[in-house]
């Protein structure tokens, strides 16, 4: 009799714990364990998004976003009804305020059709029968977004995963690893973990834990932090659903929208700056070796003069309330500075060559018995279930 192969995954955010659990449903008899580093699951990007369920709209046809994000879509949705997970199916508004952005708007609108989206284009009268409060001379409908709560979808996903005998760890981080023979020998503050086959899903530590376990990843992870306020509760019903800019395509970030959460409230941002540590939250959270690692990269740079001017303006509106309502208030004018209160930010874990060009789509490289996810923003909570069942048919049986 055979051993059952032993599957190691790295990372217990919402793709970690998905392909562990595309692996107990695909791989019967296999041994499945997920190790994450923190003492509760979703703890980084996951947990700290706004929790849209995204509908490709914005990336390039044929790309594995345009392609995963879709499909991904209707397969969360599906989940989220087969495990009783709130969610709603509520529609995005893309919004042009002034004449100048059309031509971004109408580009948009073929990009959504070229991706088999259903997007209608509206006039300012039609937005505003939608969003009767926005500020818009044309907007774009895009029926198929939706919201949910990733972190309720990540302990669905562990309650299944307990279910179905698998091996779930907290607290254990990875500290290094060694191929010897077919196996892997993980190397952990906790002791040493022996894999078959590892698919290591680490966000924010992705290219960290791709050196640790001897792979020259062609990427590095910079982080950005978004930071995010919400409308108080009062004026939360100047928002009905989800509200975007135009995105500028001199930028890499789509900009501070307004986003009703499935829990009612609304959030606004995030805006994107530099962090200078990898889970550095808060302007106050500095770790000196992560930010020089950032600092030395050239890749970092390059982006940086390429955007400076859009750069600042993002480092000042992280710096004042006034200029990030005035942000909020293109869209919907009637926001006030008193309408925002702080929220808990994010960082995105943003894959960057090292021409400074930011990688564009999900990056995931095999290196002798172990997958690397290295990039994996934006929409990958959306894209979760198909970025695993992706990467378990990459894998050997």
């Amino acid at each position: 009799m055979t051993n059952p192969t032993r599957y190691v995954v790295v990372g217990g955010g919402i793709v970690g714990l998905a392909v562990a659990d595309r692996l107990v449903r695909d791989r019967p008899g296999a041994h499945v364990t997920v190790l994450e580093k923190e003492d509760t699951w979703a703890a980084h990007q996951t947990g700290r998004n706004s929790g849209v369920i995204h509908s490709g709209l914005y990336y390039p046809p044929g790309s594995k976003k345009a392609q995963m994000c879709r499909a991904g879509a209707a397969s969360m949705v599906a989940f989220a009804r087969e495990e009783g997970i709130p969610h709603e199916i509520c529609g995005k508004l893309v919004v042009a305020t002034s004449a100048p952005e059309l031509p971004g708007l109408e580009r948009l609108h073929q990009r959504g059709l070229d991706n088999g989206l259903e997007v209608r284009r509206l006039t300012g009268e039609e937005a505003r029968e939608v969003e009767p409060h926005v500020s818009a001379v044309a907007a774009l409908h895009v029926p198929s977004t939706g919201i949910i709560d990733y972190g309720e979808v990540c302990q669905a996903l562990v309650r299944r995963l307990d279910h179905a005998g698998a091996a779930l760890t907290l607290g254990a981080e990875v500290l290094g690893g060694v191929r010897s023979g077919a196996q892997t020998v993980l190397r952990t503050n906790r002791g040493e973990v022996l894999a078959d086959v590892v698919v290591s899903c680490a966000g924010l530590q992705g290219d960290l834990v791709a050196r640790r376990l001897g792979h020259r990843p062609s990427a590095r992870i910079v982080p950005f932090r978004g930071e995010y306020y919400e409308l108080t509760a009062e004026r939360a019903g100047l928002v009905r659903g989800l509200i975007y800019p135009v995105p500028d395509p001199s930028f890499p970030f789509l900009g501070v929208h307004l986003t009703r959460g499935i829990h009612g409230g609304v959030h606004a941002g995030p805006n994107a700056v530099l962090a200078f540590a990898r889970e550095g939250y808060a302007w106050s959270r500095v770790v000196p070796r992560e930010l020089l690692d950032t600092l030395r990269f050239p890749g970092f740079w390059r982006l940086a003069r390429h955007n400076y001017r859009a750069g600042s303006m993002e480092m000042a509106r992280s710096l004042s309330r006034r200029l990030f309502g005035d942000s909020l208030r293109r869209l919907v004018p009637e926001i006030r500075d008193e309408d925002l209160v702080p929220a808990p930010a994010g960082v995105r874990a943003q894959a960057m060559n090292a021409d400074g060009t930011l990688v564009d789509d999900f990056l995931i490289e095999q290196d002798r018995g172990i997958v690397h996810v290295l990039n994996a923003p934006s929409p990958a909570a959306t894209s979760s279930l198909e970025i695993a069942r992706h990467i378990v048919g990459l894998l050997p049986s």
